[in-house]
């Protein structure tokens, strides 16, 4: 009796561990197959890597940007810049608290002396700093103005050495560039599978990258964009191992239980120990 108790009780803690896997890991998808292969993208085509390539990031509600006005101090073009309006602070990328420029709301305009409200949202850097150069044209002889969006960032979680928050610098970066910003992957890692999730939260997209395939790298984008997340899954074996060290009292638990049963039986069999 005794020993088909211990089977069952050994069975569950196996059973518990093997379900593991799949807590221990984020941003699974629930259409996955049986054979764990899931519906993230895997290829893109010549084209669709291009527009990776140049693209080039919009100013959102949300951006803070930053904004220099120059006016030259003649007509004929030949004087100095002179700084009419600057909003930046001059913060270095790792000392950046979140306030510097300016926040651009949720109707998209800022307020900027002369001009009063304009609108930003929707527009690049350059579009934006050309938009801007226009308007001060009605107020300044011959006016310059370049905007830069502080806080691109996109994110790096699970088996990498530094995860959190990577500053973009120029509007994107590879994912070689993220990783390394980040220490590199760990031991654990899963480099076969590493996770890019794009998008509205509510509907994101989702490409998978395997880093130990040349030539499934050739067909991948390797490209990320602000406000991506770089997720680097850990191999099932630290899930298991991880359950595992889990379920450890739990045996130990069984093991104090069924003690006395075991001197019992040793000592009524003379030195044979029977479950």
């Amino acid at each position: 009796m005794i020993k088909h108790i211990s089977l069952v009780l050994i069975f569950l803690g196996l059973l518990m561990s093997g379900c593991a896997n799949k807590d221990f890991r984020m941003f699974e998808e629930d259409s996955q197959s049986e054979s764990g292969d899931s519906e993230a993208v895997k290829t893109v085509s010549d084209e669709e890597y291009q527009q990776e390539l140049e693209y080039e990031w919009k100013i959102v509600k949300g951006d803070r940007v930053e904004i220099a006005v120059f006016n030259q101090s003649s007509a004929s073009g030949g004087g100095q810049l002179e700084s009419i309006i600057d909003t930046s602070r001059q913060t270095q990328f790792n000392n950046r608290d979140g306030t510097e420029g300016l926040l651009i709301p949720t109707n998209g305009k800022i307020h900027l002396p002369m001009l009063g409200h304009i609108k930003l949202a929707g527009l690049t850097e350059i579009e934006a700093g050309d938009k801007l150069t226009d308007e001060y044209k009605k107020f300044l002889r011959n006016p310059y103005v370049v905007v830069k969006i502080q806080n691109q960032r996109l994110f790096v979680l699970g088996e990498v050495n530094r995860p959190g928050v990577v500053q973009v610098t120029a509007g994107n970066m590879t994912i070689f560039e993220a990783l390394a910003q980040s220490g590199d992957v760990t031991d654990d890692a899963m480099r076969t599978n590493i996770r890019i999730i794009r998008g509205d939260l509510r509907n994101p997209t989702m490409r998978e990258v395997d880093l130990t395939d040349m030539g499934a790298m050739r067909v991948s984008s390797l490209m990320l964009r602000p406000n991506d997340i770089v997720y680097v899954q850990p191999r099932s074996m630290k899930a298991y191992n991880k359950a595992f060290d889990e379920q450890v009292p739990f045996f130990n638990m069984i093991n104090t239980m069924l003690a006395p049963f075991v001197s019992i039986t040793y000592i009524k069999d003379g030195y044979k120990i029977h479950w």
